[in-house]
């Protein structure tokens, strides 16, 4: 559990550095699948510690994985939210009304809920119809961001983020899934797809449209469907009588992180002194040359 804690640490504080520097790149292909604007993310310093941030989070994610059932994971990782929000709080001056403190306070308390609920992992190895699946899962998120790219703006960003939380639910099932090294098995190749896929539509949908909602459906993304894999195919269970209170500890971490969403948004910049009064006199039109007239 204090490894799921660590990820959700890392992915939290990722969030905010890879935001800012998305939104400070330029535009590249325009689609959802945008490899030009992820190559010149990647010249973001912000970008770059947000992924070695990331990759810390991974390796720690991996260790979780492998230890506790996914649903408690996957509500672990969503609930990075609130860590991106307690960050923005002190280090961008972003200042938390009394009902995000709240939602923060109900993340914390679903996670607790559902470390209290909480069984062991299942040791089920998943069938080769789930593996190509999610192999098959993998390549339609590419294809779902290829069509998002084409959306308006509004939709864009949602369908963008929830393409992304697929990816990394993706990813977040093949590492359950992955035992030894074996090329031959598709679940390898569905990890290096989805999560590359995921990086690129959600790189995507910081620049483009409202990291809020992106940030949102990235979340419902990547929890449920994980969860419902791990309970059905893998043997997740909760502990002996206590499946209503890992359901109920479920519910509340995405619900407080659904509402804490939109701390995935990069402060907007400061306009320039007197830039106000230029624009007014823009709009007002030419001035009259011997000023006015009297009757």
């Amino acid at each position: 559990m204090i490894c799921a804690f660590a990820s959700a640490f890392c992915f939290g504080a990722a969030s905010v550095l890879q935001a800012m520097a998305a939104r400070a790149s330029e535009p590249g292909t325009g689609g959802g699948v945008d490899v030009a604007l992820m190559w010149r993310a990647l010249h973001q310093w912000r970008y770059l510690a947000g992924l070695g941030m990331d990759t810390l989070g991974f390796a720690l994610q991996i260790v979780a994985l492998r230890t506790l059932p996914i649903y408690v994971v996957g509500a672990a990782l969503a609930a990075s939210l609130a860590v991106t929000a307690v960050i923005a709080s002190r280090l961008l001056h972003v200042r938390l009304s009394r009902v995000e403190w709240a939602a923060v306070a109900v993340v914390c308390l679903g996670l607790a809920m559902l470390a209290l609920a909480s069984g062991k992992e299942g040791h089920r190895e998943g069938s080769d119809a789930l593996r190509w699946a999610l192999l098959g899962v993998s390549f339609g998120v590419l294809l779902l961001g290829m069509a998002a790219g084409r959306l308006p703006e509004k939709p864009r960003a949602l369908v963008l983020g929830l393409g992304a939380g697929f990816g990394f639910g993706v990813v977040e099932v093949a590492v359950r899934l992955i035992d030894g090294i074996d090329f031959a098995d598709p679940v390898w190749y569905a990890l290096l797809v989805g999560g590359g896929a995921a990086f690129l539509l959600l790189t995507s949908a910081l620049q483009r449209g409202s990291v809020t909602t992106a940030t949102a459906g990235a979340v419902l993304g990547e929890t449920i469907g994980p969860a419902v894999v791990g309970v059905v195919w893998l043997g997740d269970r909760t502990r002996e009588g206590l499946g209503w209170l890992a359901i109920l500890g479920f519910a509340l971490a995405v619900a407080g992180s659904l509402t804490l969403a939109r701390f995935g948004e990069p402060p907007a910049p400061a306009e320039a002194p007197g830039e106000d009064e230029a624009e007014k006199r823009l709009g007002a039109g030419p001035a009259p040359e011997h000023g006015p007239r009297t009757p």
